[in-house]
């Protein structure tokens, strides 16, 4: 088996975190895993288990904000993949992302074996063309791809999204665990609910009291400002991604809509009730491995048009959602969570 591994997901935070399972995969069969990720999820890389060194690289024909394709940018490209000598590569991408690109910039970079889930014909780019039939959750469709290199999941790997440990104490921050999360920010305006819904939805819970930690990245403080009311505490701009990360792990539920923090919600393996606008798939895109309460109207006139601002007046298939079934969606989380914690208890296991 190859003793030094590229594996390749350009794009979010999110994107990055579902890649987990396929990783691990590569790690626990090659003696060496690099990571080339885009900027954007360069920080989640460097939580998955599994990952020796994380290269960032941002890829014009991916990224939302592409930078200019130029023979530097590319040659730098070339310089960091040359310089990890891996003798295997695999690129990873969404399904609607064509895996050639970075393929012929590999082949550039010397790489000898290059696999990816390719539609289009591939020429000599690929070694490994693989076919996905169906419409299976992302983590399952990229572990598809590795398994098919020959890389496979060691015993007792659940295939669920994992982050490396310990995590920080974050107890100082949000005091004792078991509170509500929640997480307005989307990386696309068209995945976000309405800050007046999230303002009744903050309220409601902290009425129905349940201690409430708002979360998302500095440049969300005034979408956080607007939220919050009395009896929510404010961690907006306050965390790294580790820090967020045992935020959450704390948190009896997160509520979020489709966004990175959602996916690390899983990684941690708490539940999340789920805002989902159905610009992509939920069945593709939505929390993977833990209880999910999925709101919003997956058969709206937006679906599958992968919009980044909602082509429909007023953003229905969201903003019809209201604080009440944001609560009762909570109440069924957190009394399933606790149901479960009482039976491994009885039973003598681990949460």
């Amino acid at each position: 088996m190859s003793r030094r591994v590229l594996v390749v997901r350009s794009d979010n935070l999110g994107d990055v975190l579902l890649a987990g399972p396929a990783v691990r995969a590569v790690a626990a069969n090659a003696d060496e895993v690099s990571f080339l990720a885009g900027p954007r999820g360069r920080a989640a890389a460097e939580l998955l288990p599994g990952v020796d060194r994380v290269l960032s690289w941002c890829a014009p024909w991916i990224d939302p904000e592409p930078p200019a394709a130029t023979p530097a940018s590319l040659g730098e490209l070339r310089d960091r993949v040359r310089a990890v000598r891996p003798d295997r590569a695999l690129v990873l991408t969404s399904f609607h992302q064509s895996p050639l690109p970075m393929a012929l910039a590999l082949r550039e970079a010397g790489v000898p074996w290059i696999g990816a889930i390719s539609e289009d014909y591939p020429g000599s780019l690929l070694d490994l063309r693989h076919r996905v039939d169906g419409d299976p959750p992302e983590p399952e469709r990229a572990l598809s791809l590795a398994e098919a290199a020959g890389f496979r999941l060691p015993p007792g790997d659940d295939g669920k999204l994992a982050i490396t440990g310990p995590l920080p104490d974050v107890t100082a921050l949000t005091g004792e665990p078991g509170y509500v999360v929640v997480h307005p920010a989307a990386s696309a305006p068209a995945r976000e609910w309405g800050a007046e819904r999230y303002a009744e939805a903050v309220e409601a819970l902290v009425e129905h009291g349940y201690r409430v930690v708002l979360t998302g990245a500095p440049g969300d403080r005034e979408l956080s400002r607007r939220i919050a009311c009395p009896g929510a505490l404010d961690l907006t701009g306050h965390t790294d991604l580790r820090e967020l990360a045992a935020v959450l792990a704390g948190a009896a539920v997160v509520v979020a809509p489709n966004t990175g923090p959602a996916h690390l919600a899983a990684a941690v393996r708490t539940p999340v009730v789920s805002l989902f606008a159905p610009v992509v798939p939920a069945a593709r895109w939505a929390p993977y491995g833990v209880p999910v309460e999925l709101l919003g109207d997956q058969d709206a006139a937006c679906r599958d048009s992968r919009a980044r601002r909602c082509p429909v007046a007023g953003h229905p298939c969201l903003n019809r959602v209201g604080a009440a079934e944001v609560l009762t969606a909570v109440r069924r989380l957190t009394a399933k969570r606790a149901g479960r914690v009482r039976q491994l208890e009885h039973t003598g296991g681990a949460a």
